[in-house]
């Protein structure tokens, strides 16, 4: 009885042991549920939102914060602040002034000689002084020619400005446009995996029954692997494009950008390449800003010319003065002057020669970029009206290497012919696809880089 007891009393205790690993385990499972239901709602609510962006918007969000436009923006602020320094010569301008000073001067110091019966020193006495100073330009024209040019600095500034915007919208354009590119091609590879993996399962299910070889199946099965690889670097390729447009529209590379538009086909009139020759020379923002440049350097050449002639001037003052706050008396001064310069080391004739050497080269920049805007608004136009035909017949071929594929696959599964013609086929759909694709990329990369060349590439995604 007593060992009966015992042994009772034992095992006993070993289930209550038992008993407690096994709550201790459920008690750690649980906090290890609750600990991973906490982590992953703070990561879902960590995460940003998926930015969803069609061109336009696209176009605005860099407007507004691409760096570069933004630097644009500054300099051209910083170039009505010189032009309103440069006015500010031309206006009077006035000075308060209160002093109490308390003098002692040394009279033979000052005279050089000793007289008889004059002290050594004057003071100490006290002078008391407030009043106004002013000054004012009645006539100088040299300070009137560089206000002029500071005015075409800021219509040089504002085109530069101009120029930077319509850059972004072209590097924004061809970068959405890239990634539109890159999604249809992950669009076109996962329809050739599929159809390969379709050709693989029916070349798998016909050896089966007989009616093909092991050849037909491992054939089928080398273009299935290859097409998962195109695929594979088709997703690689879209994730690098949008990594570049999140960049060109400076938001936080963590941020998930979704494209809504896609890669259409826009009929465009046809092209006078002279009429936008002559567009693109009134448009273009580098012409502006060269032209801006040339007057500002014309009215900086005759500025420099003027400062040979007389400026007139016009100073004084009026204060109250005495030797304490209680006798100040109003006093004045007005004067009118003129300055004339006489020599000046050749500085007027070496800045003379300066401007003229600096209107040259302006001169031959405005012929470069003529030439440029030449070259680039025919290499546009010839660009897209070859992109227009070929979009054609890329669409043309396109159907018509779907209509070999369904034929090869028909003639497979008849019998008729191994599996070499179907898979030949893929291929040359996979590359009416590429060709298809890259047509409608090549279109509308064309219509963009032809608006930019006529200098209206903003008005077009802008509006």
């Amino acid at each position: 009885m007593r060992v009966r007891s015992e042994s009772a009393f034992s095992e006993g205790k070993s289930q209550v042991a038992e008993s407690a690993r096994r709550g201790r385990i459920c008690l750690i499972l649980l906090l290890a549920i609750v600990v991973s239901m906490l982590a992953a709602q703070a990561y879902g609510q960590g995460r940003p939102a998926a930015v969803q962006l069609n061109l336009q918007q696209a176009v605005q969000m860099a407007l507004k914060q691409n760096p570069s436009v933004q630097i644009a923006v500054l300099t051209l602020a910083e170039s009505h602040k010189e032009s309103n320094i440069a006015l500010s010569q031309l206006l009077p301008e006035a000075d308060f002034n209160v002093s109490d000073r308390a003098i002692r001067e040394n009279i033979q110091a000052a005279i050089g000689v000793t007289f008889p019966g004059i002290p050594k020193a004057a003071g100490p006495f006290q002078v008391f002084q407030t009043g106004a100073t002013f000054s004012a330009p009645i006539f100088d024209l040299s300070l009137w020619r560089q206000w002029q040019a500071s005015q075409k600095n800021i219509s040089g500034a504002d085109a530069a400005q101009l120029s930077v915007r319509e850059q972004i919208v072209l590097l924004v354009v061809s970068q959405y446009l890239t990634s539109l590119r890159a999604s249809a091609e992950i669009g076109a590879a996962q329809a050739e995996v599929d159809l390969a993996q379709a050709l693989f399962d029916q070349a798998s299910d016909m050896e089966k029954h007989g009616a093909a070889t092991g050849v037909d199946v491992l054939r089928a099965n080398v273009e299935l692997q290859n097409e998962k690889q195109q695929l594979i670097i088709a997703q690689t390729n879209q994730k690098i494009a949008v990594y570049g447009l999140a960049k060109l529209l400076n938001i936080n590379p963590e941020e998930e950008i979704s494209l809504s538009d896609q890669m259409t086909f826009f009929q465009t009139p046809d092209i006078s390449v002279d009429e936008s020759l002559a567009d693109a020379y009134r448009s273009r923002p580098e012409m502006k800003q060269l032209l801006a440049q040339q007057q500002a350097l014309k009215y900086q050449k005759a500025a420099d010319s003027d400062s040979r002639l007389p400026a007139l001037t016009f100073d004084g003052n009026y204060e109250q003065q005495g030797i304490s706050t209680s006798t100040v008396i109003p006093t004045y001064v007005y004067e009118a002057g003129i300055s004339l310069p006489l020599f000046t080391g050749g500085r007027i004739h070496a800045q003379l020669a300066r401007d003229e050497l600096e209107l040259q080269k302006i001169n031959e920049s405005l012929e470069d970029e003529k030439n440029e805007i030449a070259l680039e608004v025919q290499t546009a136009a010839a660009q897209l009206e070859s992109a227009r035909n070929q979009v054609q017949v890329a669409n043309l071929g396109d159907e018509l290497a779907k209509e070999e594929v369904q034929q090869s696959g028909d003639r497979f599964r008849a019998g008729v012919a191994d599996n070499i013609e179907v898979v030949t086929a893929q291929n040359a759909l996979a590359r009416a696809d590429d060709n298809r694709i890259a047509a409608l990329y090549q279109y509308n990369q064309s219509r963009a880089d032809l608006a930019h060349a006529i200098g209206r590439i903003e008005l077009l995604y802008n509006k």
